[in-house]
């Protein structure tokens, strides 16, 4: 089999070479030609691919096809999985399985696996470029055809899965937790004196909020999945945007013995947004950064013009590891350990998304942790 001519192209994991398009049409003709074969996996219900050696698809299932909205696959292409499923890294590097994320994708290791003839069972994470997140789990099992190595590469969606999963995770840990202590102070309440009444009563008022901003936080996230979140613009005044996110947080069990101040830079910039959606990625944002942080370290907010864009930026004194930077905003990864969260994965859906901006960060030993999101500024 030959591959196409050229300087070895550039991976940071798995090989980066793409069978000619010769090998290309035998291969697919050695799948193609049997009216059998092709029924029997047409009639699979999950996503089914043949993948040749230098993992591109050689054949596609109806499954594959109609999940795609494609009538037939173009084989010329030479697509591998993830560019085949709008993987968000798929337009880096040299396409799926080369990026330096793909060293953590559960896909691109059974793939690899398999085509060392080892059979593999992993999940995989993808967020789409349209920022619709994936969570699949794939089989990966050796076929060797007339001396060529193939890898029989099945996809399951567990999207929904994960889904009902995190969320039961969030409700009996974070909400549990809260209606715990709210429960907690209601018994303090009925041996209290008069003095201890009104301050029971001013921290149950701030407990209960807290509940309600936790709930429906999860409400406006699986609406956002539905593509049923409706967008209210209005005019939005930055600084002040900070400073009640900040006035959330005080007193929060997240911010005890950490420090949380707005940059004296911060700039009072006016401009038009969903003041619920923006407050949900800045809190979110923020809570992040408090939970990253060591005790009497600071968290800083800011805000500012950056060019044509409204910016705003939050800076924890922490690192995070390589292998983290490289699964933030996925849906299914979580720092908190325990698959709890959904925070950095809601922020990049609600901000892309719906809020028509972007998210990114720069995180060193150095200078610590700091993510920016940015925002149209008309």
């Amino acid at each position: 089999m030959s591959t196409i001519p050229s300087e070895k192209p550039a991976t940071f994991f798995a090989s980066a070479e793409r069978a000619d398009t010769e090998s290309l049409r035998e291969d697919a003709a050695r799948f193609a030609t049997n009216p059998l074969l092709q029924s029997l996996l047409d009639a699979v219900p999950d996503i089914f691919m043949i993948l040749n050696e230098q993992r591109q698809i050689v054949y596609a299932n109806r499954t594959m096809l109609d999940f795609l909205g494609w009538k037939e696959l173009d084989i010329e292409s030479g697509l591998r999985p993830g560019d085949a499923l709008d993987c968000d890294h798929s337009t880096e590097v040299n396409g799926c399985g080369t990026t330096e994320f793909c060293r953590n994708c559960g896909a691109v290791r059974a793939i690899l696996s398999s085509l060392r003839g080892v059979e593999s069972v992993e999940e995989c994470r993808i967020i789409q470029h349209d920022g619709n997140a994936l969570d699949l789990r794939v089989w990966a099992t050796p076929l060797t055809i007339e001396g060529r190595k193939y890898s029989v590469f099945a996809v399951n969606d567990i999207s929904d899965e994960k889904r009902r999963r995190a969320l039961e995770r969030i409700f009996f840990h974070d909400v549990l937790n809260t209606a715990g202590t709210l429960s907690g102070f209601v018994q303090l309440m009925q041996g209290a004196s008069y003095e201890e009444l009104d301050e029971y009563r001013s921290i149950i008022g701030v407990i209960s909020q807290r509940l309600l901003e936790e709930i429906e936080a999860q409400r406006d996230l699986s609406a956002a999945e539905s593509s049923e979140l409706a967008v209210v613009l209005e005019p939005v005044n930055a600084l002040d945007m900070l400073r009640e996110v900040g006035e959330r947080f005080s007193g929060h069990p997240v911010a005890e013995k950490r420090n949380l101040m707005i940059d004296d830079g911060a700039q009072a910039v006016i401009f038009e947004s969903d003041f619920t959606l923006l407050g949900r990625v800045l809190s979110n944002l923020v809570k992040n950064a408090l939970e990253a942080s060591a005790p009497a370290q600071t968290v800083t907010l800011s805000c500012g013009m950056d060019g044509d864009w409204v910016a705003f930026r939050v800076h924890n004194d922490s690192f995070m590891p390589r292998h983290v930077q490289q699964q933030l905003f996925q849906r299914s990864f979580s720092t908190k350990g325990g698959g709890r969260g959904l925070g950095t994965y809601s922020i990049k859906l609600l901000s892309e998304r719906y809020l028509k901006g972007d998210v990114s960060f720069v995180s060193s030993q150095a200078e610590g942790t700091t993510f920016t999101v940015r925002f149209p500024s008309e």
